[in-house]
């Protein structure tokens, strides 16, 4: 019990930043405490004393804001950030180092007696106030963005965004983000929702004037290569700062 609140706190001092001795995070991390109470809360209701473990998950959420059912079956290294508003389902599966933010609901979506809430694999990180809902796994390394609703399985290293979730193709975006620097200013800076139109319309423009310098750099190349003189373009440059303007 006390090698694995050691760990923890070296898990804590490791990923939080604002955490600036051990002691203080022994007293102050409310994410620290509801997991000590989880393990013990844990070992009640896998000998039978069902109705004290639920009792005890329940003054720990009173305590910590974290509610996580007893039967929760939960990895090493966890790390539960600021925690406030966590709730965890009791066929919930968490590997580990996963890290949790404030607000994230990992549910289930339906009332039979079975497995109806997600796994998650080791290192998964769950961003504030995502909420993860039904019988799935979450793969390993898998990144859930902040508000997103995930009701399908994640591949194991993907970034699911949005409401309800999409995976982002890894290849399509980080194309999309290198076209956006050289305009002067990154498309998921602007805005991480990728299902919102106003997100999909500056997707759209940005691979459309990506698509328009390739095809002009080609038809430049070209008629220099038959000896003709080319002037460069005087329109003006694209105005990143208005774009930003209209997305706040």
């Amino acid at each position: 019990m006390f090698e694995r609140i050691r760990e923890d706190i070296a898990t804590i001092m490791e990923r939080d930043p604002a955490a600036k001795s051990h002691l203080e995070v022994l007293l102050c991390c409310p994410g620290l405490h509801a997991l000590a109470f989880h393990r013990i809360g844990n070992w009640l209701w896998f000998a039978g004393y069902r109705t004290l473990a639920r009792w005890l998950s329940n003054v720990a959420r009173f305590l910590t804001g974290i509610e996580i059912h007893p039967a929760v079956r939960m990895g090493r290294r966890v790390f539960i950030d600021h925690g406030m508003g966590v709730v965890i389902g009791e066929t919930a599966e968490i590997g580990d180092d996963c890290t949790i933010y404030q607000g994230v609901t990992l549910g289930g979506t339906s009332l039979e007696r079975t497995k109806r809430h997600p796994t998650l694999e080791a290192g998964v990180v769950v961003g504030a106030g995502a909420k993860v809902l039904g019988p799935f796994t979450v793969g390993a390394g898998a990144r859930i963005g902040s508000n997103s609703v995930v009701v399908k399985a994640v591949p194991p290293g993907a970034t699911a965004v949005g409401i309800p979730a999409r995976i982002i193709v890894e290849g399509d975006d980080l194309q999309r983000e290198e076209h956006a620097a050289r305009m002067g200013f990154s498309a998921y800076a602007v805005t991480q929702g990728g299902d919102d139109p106003l997100s999909l319309a500056l997707h759209r423009l940005i691979d459309h004037v990506a698509a328009q310098d390739l095809v002009i750099e080609e038809l430049h190349n070209a008629i220099k290569g038959l000896g003709a003189e080319v002037t460069e373009s005087a329109g003006e440059p694209l105005d990143a700062p208005s774009l930003n303007r209209i997305v706040d």
